[in-house]
């Protein structure tokens, strides 16, 4: 029964659920009314069976005629109470056209066991009756006596309004039914519209790649914070397409003067050597050389492109290791002298910890001093500075315009006045990108006096946390000693 009602469309499910919720609450109300219904007859009738059994009535009627038989002259009136008299062995005297069986519980009203009983029971024509028996003292004939007096009347009283309530709760309850089922199911037409908004939207998006698509999202429900989780999704998507294709095309753009340089010089060679006109040997060199150099910077470039390829460290998917940020920083100033022998690096390194990836870290720090190097006059000086988490690069060069200083850090952006040289701008790109995924913050600014200050933050501490003790562990029990087994006496 569930899989067949997990086959069903959610439609169908929303309205056959509020079907039966409905038809299972208009049957419980209706059989409650039904069951007060019938409490309420039922008490109204065995108070008039008891009005009917009232001592003058009674006495009034011990006058009458009667027999063991029903009588075919109603003495008692139309719609009266049928009475009997009752006697410890269960013989009976009937006055009027209808006579009751007898039962254990009348005889026992008889003999005094009960002081009075009232039951359902049946006449003799098998009529259903409810049937009172009390037992009470008259006068007859200047004497006093104690009888026993059966009053009844049909159930048809009772069973009657009965059948007809019942018959009224059977039809509301079917109409019920059927408006609950029609109701839910435009209930659940008219709220699962955003849903077919949605679906719509993703089997298009599906269907075309079309992300620039969006779904109206109106009100605080489920159904509008799913709405707009998909707009924030699809516009993530759209986003990521786009830095995607700018990355593809920046980076063909990029590729492609080392490409067209690198052939042009490729080809100049192999002609030469067709032609069996070989270059003068300081043309040749020279030749050769920028081949290298290219072959140089189009293998940085990929690397570059490798690096800003790879995805995000998300927060939470590993724990970080921790980094002696100042041993990073003098691998990376032994790589820079290295680059710039010609410079002067100053530099000053305080003791700080923070958490992040080494060789990322160590890459940004390299980069940041390579953009001071290349920027530096000969002869320049450098000053590095690491204190309190905030290492600091600053050079004596040029400097970077205050409009430039915006998009230092975009990717494939390079300074007019730096187009001339080596380098992919992909540098600045990957040490935001590393500094961002440890926590820190990246920035450039000019120095006074001239020249650029490159600084980063990293949160950390100037002192390496200590490892957490191992944890106790529990002393050995001394072994007991052997009991010495107890002598065999022969």
């Amino acid at each position: 029964m569930t899989s067949r009602l997990r086959r069903l469309p959610l439609r169908s499910r929303l309205a056959l659920l509020t079907a039966v919720a409905v038809a299972v609450a208009v049957a419980v109300a209706a059989f409650a009314c039904w069951f007060l219904t019938r409490q309420e007859l039922t008490s109204a009738l065995d108070q008039k069976l008891r009005d009917s059994a009232s001592p003058d009535r009674v006495q009034r009627l011990v006058g009458l005629p009667c027999s063991t038989k029903p009588q075919t002259d109603d003495h008692l009136g139309p719609g009266a109470a049928w009475v009997q008299f009752v006697d410890q062995d269960g013989r009976r005297c009937v006055i009027g056209p209808k006579a009751v069986n007898v039962t254990a519980q009348d005889i026992a009203v008889a003999e005094g066991r009960l002081q009075q009983v009232t039951r359902d029971g049946t006449t003799t024509s098998g009529q259903a009756v409810r049937v009172y028996t009390q037992q009470m003292r008259v006068r007859a004939d200047g004497r006093e006596g104690v009888l026993t007096v059966s009053v009844s009347r049909p159930l048809d009283e009772v069973t009657g309004p009965l059948n007809t309530l019942a018959l009224v709760m059977l039809l509301v309850t079917g109409g019920g039914v059927v408006g609950a089922g029609a109701a839910g199911l435009w209930i659940a037409r008219t709220g699962l519209k955003p849903v077919d908004r949605l679906t719509d939207a993703v089997e298009h998006v599906a269907r075309t790649e079309d992300l620039a698509v969006r779904i109206p999202a109106e009100g605080d429900d489920e159904i509008a914070r799913l709405s707009r989780s998909f707009n924030s999704m699809t516009a993530a998507l759209a986003s990521s397409r786009e830095r995607q294709q700018q990355l593809i095309a920046d980076a063909g753009h990029e590729l492609r003067t080392p490409l067209t340089s690198l052939r042009t010089n490729i080809e100049l060679l192999a002609r030469s050597e067709e032609t069996g006109r070989p270059l003068p040997p300081d043309d040749r060199k020279a030749l050769l050389a920028s081949v290298k150099a290219q072959m140089t910077e189009l293998a940085a470039l990929i690397g570059d492109l490798q690096e800003l390829a790879r995805p995000d460290v998300l927060p939470g998917t590993g724990p970080p290791q921790l980094v002696a940020v100042h041993e990073v920083a003098e691998t990376a100033l032994k790589r820079a002298r290295l680059r710039g022998a010609d410079l002067t690096i100053d530099a000053s390194l305080s003791p700080w910890y923070a958490r992040g990836e080494p060789a990322a870290l160590e890459r940004a720090l390299v980069n940041l001093l390579d953009n001071a190097v290349k920027f530096s006059p000969s002869g320049g000086v450098i000053e590095v500075v690491l204190k309190d988490g905030d290492f600091t690069v600053r050079d004596h060069g040029p400097g970077i315009p205050a409009d430039e200083l915006p998009h230092v850090f975009e990717r494939f952006w390079r300074s007019p006045s730096a187009r001339a040289l080596p380098g992919s701008g992909l540098g600045l790109s990957i040490v935001a990108r590393t500094v961002q995924q440890s926590g820190g913050q990246v920035g450039l600014r000019p120095a006074p006096g001239g020249g650029t200050v490159a600084w980063i933050r990293l949160p950390g501490a100037p002192m390496e946390p200590p490892e957490p003790p191992e944890p106790p562990v529990p002393p050995e029990r001394p072994e007991r000693p052997e009991r010495p087994e107890p002598p065999v006496l022969g």
